[in-house]
């Protein structure tokens, strides 16, 4: 352990998550850092000074007497090097950084992808949104998982982990994530209230509130949305035609049609909403609950069930680039999220990884627009399932609750559409 007494400064503005983690690891092991006064982002990161220190101008960057460091991690990292902060032995360790970088891929970029473009610094798509959420989704559920038996990331105690974990949900937290969905992660819950409410994280953070919505589309949708007032000089004083022109357009107006085919099918006793819905709420006694109130809603004549294998699964040789295929999928089903619930497995311990799946759809058939324009669809093959088989049924039990192993073998990963 080391003991620092000079000082640092971090040229940033204070109220940053990323500034945060170097704060409270600071006081936790006792070094005084100093945030700069009247920095200006755009202004004060722009100078050559600045730019000496960190040539891109990105904040936080940490000023020290044998040089500067940027990058918010690696400041947090440098601050509480050789402390109780990185656990009592090289285990402890591995397992503080793997956290570390859990936070930052699961939790960060899904969160900064989430949040920038509705406060209108990028460009709003709403499916890379839905690609964000979904991420994030993925983390907090394994997260909520691992944190059932464990107070503290690594260890009985708070370690960096638990600091730059912590810092990387703020903004969930404080923008995005409402209590309906965080109510879904129990364990994750409890964790994050329990560090945030730490003496040494009040200090730094103060009160914290969580948001009651997630936040609305900014300027960027906004100015998208504004046309430019038309000239006043192309008005003509002529009475007459004012009420012609609005008969006109009465008569010209088309009768609006449906959005899709799917639509004019006869209504379904099915409400796929109250589906997903209970899949996503049912978080105990899963077969008792979710799958028995799938198959008493589930109507045969509004919907159709799917089985898809995967026709390459010899390509399937690289764990992350499967699981990103199959995340593209899913991405670009997108057009079909109002009229289809899926499940897909990724399978196996070992490569070649199999990709499995099963869909539901509205309709007695794969929708066509669904195949037309969805060019994943002819990389699999795809089986009706025959409702009068018991074998197929229970296969779909299985796949619905993530049952592994599944049909003898280890699920490497499994994503959900809905």
């Amino acid at each position: 352990m080391y003991n620092v007494t000079w000082l640092q400064i971090i040229h940033s503005v204070k109220q940053s998550k990323n500034v945060y983690k170097a704060l409270i690891a600071a006081e936790y092991v006792g070094v005084e850092i100093k945030v700069v006064d009247d920095f200006e982002m755009g202004v004060s990161n722009k100078t050559p000074e600045f730019l000496k220190m960190n040539p891109i101008g990105k904040v936080p960057v940490l000023e020290t007497p044998d040089g500067p460091i940027f990058e918010s991690n690696a400041i947090a990292r440098y601050v509480a090097r050789g402390s109780f902060l990185f656990g009592t032995s090289p285990i402890e360790y591995g397992q503080i950084e793997q956290w570390i970088d859990f936070s930052a891929f699961e939790f960060d970029l899904n969160i900064r992808g989430w949040y920038i473009p509705r406060l209108g610094y990028g460009n709003y798509i709403k499916p890379v949104e839905e690609n964000c959420i979904s991420g994030l989704k993925r983390g907090l559920d394994a997260l909520n998982k691992y944190l059932a038996s464990h107070t503290f990331l690594v260890g009985d105690g708070i370690t960096l982990a638990d600091i730059i974990t912590t810092c990387n949900m703020f903004m969930a937290f404080k923008l995005l994530t409402p209590k309906s969905f965080t109510s879904e992660y129990p364990h994750v819950e409890r964790y994050f209230w329990t560090m945030i409410n730490q003496p040494k994280f009040r200090k730094i953070v103060g009160e914290f509130k969580q948001t009651e919505a997630v936040i609305p589309l900014s300027s960027a949708k906004k100015t998208e949305a504004k046309p430019k007032p038309e000239p006043k000089k192309e008005v003509k004083k002529t009475e007459a035609p004012k009420p012609e022109v609005k008969a006109a357009e009465e008569e010209e107006a088309p009768k609006p049609k449906p959005k899709n085919l799917l639509e004019l099918l006869p209504p379904s006793k099915m409400v796929l909403d109250d589906w997903k819905r209970l899949y996503s709420n049912t978080k105990s006694n899963f077969r008792e609950v979710a799958i028995k109130g799938f198959w008493d809603m589930f109507d045969p004549e509004g919907y159709s069930l799917w089985f898809c294998d995967y026709k390459y699964n010899d390509e399937n040789t690289v764990s992350f680039v499967t699981m990103n295929k199959v995340g593209g999928f899913l991405q670009r089903m997108d057009l079909a999220r109002k009229y289809a619930f899926g499940k897909m497995f990724i399978i196996g311990n070992e490569p070649p990884f199999k990709v499995k799946g099963l869909w539901l759809f509205r309709g007695p058939e794969i929708p066509k627009f669904v195949m037309d324009k969805c060019y994943d669809m002819e990389l699999y093959e795809w089986t009706k399932v025959d409702l009068s088989d018991k074998a197929e049924r229970e296969r779909v039990n299985q796949m619905i609750e993530d049952h592994e192993p599944f049909e003898g073998e280890a699920l490497l990963d499994a994503k959900c559409f809905k």
